[in-house]
């Protein structure tokens, strides 16, 4: 399996963390790991190596010239195009990929999300908000796209890159952004739903990318009905916890119940490495 990670070098240790609970609950795949990024080291390099005998990393250098022409400011740096154009990045033999953000634990296996059926769509990935809802709509005329077009969030995708080579386009994710640059929130991210939105395989959110807030606004809408989501339900079908925003489990003031999984991945990590260190003396 083909696995995509782009980070900067302050996430190295949450990265190691998703990495290490990737390898744990599918011991069954080699993962190729391609880390694409601009400030990590080859000791860094050597960190992420040891992680699981399943894992095999790759660094993924981006040229200075590298897309030399698109439109960047200090808020649209040139890294935020990394993950969009990544098909040009990364080898030409890598068909398809499972991007996962750093801030992420897999607690079950990847096999059908990472075989998802895309049809004639370029990605595959969950909304966080509702479908039906004002914030979906607000989304789809802040970005000008057709009514009921969704929103989805893109720490976790499945990304076509077979497609992507023939189909991605420079002027049209060019153009977007200097039609839209004073209304782009969370820019790489509004550029994937503003092009290619309508190519999205929708994902279920509650087993893919599932959060503290989209967990407690469903319990909340179902706090008297058999649809309440708890803690043994997620251990059985969830696969992906993707602690996404400010509201991080290393955090002080976290809030939420799902910081308990990163816990358990980090202290196995710390674990491992400990002894790891104490085989070498």
């Amino acid at each position: 399996m083909n696995i995509l990670v782009t980070l900067n070098r302050g996430y190295l240790k949450y990265l190691k963390v998703m990495l290490f609970s990737l390898c744990e609950n599918n011991p069954h795949n080699n993962f190729d790991v391609y880390v694409v990024h601009n400030s990590l080291t080859s000791e860094d390099f050597c960190e992420l190596s040891f992680i699981r005998e399943n894992l095999s990393v790759h660094s993924v250098s981006v040229p200075s010239e590298f897309l030399k022409d698109a439109p960047t400011t200090d808020r649209y740096p040139k890294e935020m195009y990394y993950r969009i154009f990544v098909s040009r990045l990364l080898p030409k033999t890598v068909d398809r990929v499972l991007y996962l953000d750093p801030d992420i634990v897999v607690i079950n296996s990847v096999d059908k999300l990472y075989n998802v059926d895309l049809g004639d769509n370029l990605f595959a990935a969950a909304s966080h908000l509702d479908e039906n809802g004002i914030i979906t709509a607000v989304n789809d005329i802040r970005l000008s796209v057709p009514m009921g077009t969704g929103y989805y969030n893109s720490g976790v995708m499945v990304m076509d890159l077979e497609k992507l080579r023939k189909e991605l386009s420079e002027k049209d994710i060019f153009d977007f952004i200097r039609r839209h640059k004073s209304s782009l929130i969370l820019p790489d991210q509004d550029v994937l739903n503003g092009v290619y939105g309508h190519r999205v395989k929708s994902l279920n959110p509650y087993i893919y990318n599932l959060s503290d807030r989209i967990l407690t606004i469903h319990n909340v809408k179902n706090i008297q009905s058999e649809k309440k989501i708890f803690l043994d339900w997620i251990d059985k079908n969830t696969v992906i916890i993707h602690y996404c925003g400010r509201n991080k489990p290393w955090k002080e003031k976290y809030i939420g119940e799902l910081d308990f999984y990163y816990k358990i991945y980090e202290r196995l990590l710390e674990e491992k490495e400990a002894k790891t260190e104490g085989q070498k003396l």
